[in-house]
């Protein structure tokens, strides 16, 4: 009676196969790989982290279980590369603007805005609430997902905050609770009721700029100083001579 080869043994095959070849590698392959996150993701919209399983995903992505598990070891490996892929995708260059801070006051308008505006985004909610949900029985996800994300972009923003002290335009005794302080600003009000869902929508670029601007406004008045103040009146004043 003839013998059927097992999805790993295929797979060593086409391992085989592909060094011949000149193809990738088992695990090599961009298109593959990418193949698999967007079934991934697919499943996961759709069921969540808990109900998603590995042989829902196979049949979404149209591969072998073979195949899936050269890649990701299991579904935790696939969630944080398929969270990885994007935050890289919605955060890319967004802390450039942090490099270029001639003016302080817009520097901050605009970046909060940004941010807010891409935390409050769908993709961003639902990703976060998948990882909120997944934590509490994978904790080390969710300190990954941290680590990866929030502490990041928090830390650039702590770097930019101390560049302003030194510049002596900022007096912040402790500058990472600053930085916090800053990010919660921006998103007052927006970010729990996105997450909650107490929103239906996502906030207008007009609220988001009010709510900026007010949270950087009461920023620069607990930390700004004398010479912030200065710079800004001398800004002021140029303007007034353009027009």
């Amino acid at each position: 009676m003839g013998e059927t080869l097992s999805d790993t043994g295929k797979d060593q095959c086409d391992v085989l196969d592909s060094l011949r070849r000149g193809r990738p590698a088992a695990g090599q392959d961009p298109v593959k790989r990418s193949q698999i996150i967007d079934g991934a993701r697919r499943v996961f919209i759709d069921k969540g982290f808990e109900a998603a399983s590995m042989n829902d995903i196979t049949r979404e992505a149209g591969v072998s279980k073979g195949t899936i598990y050269v890649y990701f070891a299991n579904k935790e490996e696939l969630f944080e590369a398929l969270i990885e892929e994007e935050r890289g995708t919605i955060f890319k260059n967004m802390y450039d603007m942090l490099d270029r801070a001639d003016d302080l006051r817009e520097t901050l308008v605009k970046f909060g805005k940004v941010l807010s505006l891409k935390i409050t985004s769908a993709k961003v909610i639902q990703a976060q609430r998948t990882v909120i949900g997944a934590s509490d029985r994978i904790p080390d996800m969710g300190a990954r997902f941290y680590e990866r994300g929030p502490k990041r972009g928090h830390d650039k923003v702590a770097a930019f905050l101390n560049a302003a002290v030194e510049r002596g335009l900022l007096e912040i005794d402790d500058v990472d609770l600053a930085a916090y302080q800053f990010t919660e600003l921006c998103l007052a009000g927006l970010f729990r009721q996105c997450i909650f869902a107490y929103r239906t929508k996502a906030p207008s670029q007009d609220e988001i700029d009010h709510i900026v601007r007010s949270g950087v406004g009461m920023f620069l008045k607990a930390y700004g100083t004398e010479r912030l103040a200065e710079e800004e009146s001398h800004q002021m004043i140029a303007l007034e001579a353009e027009r």
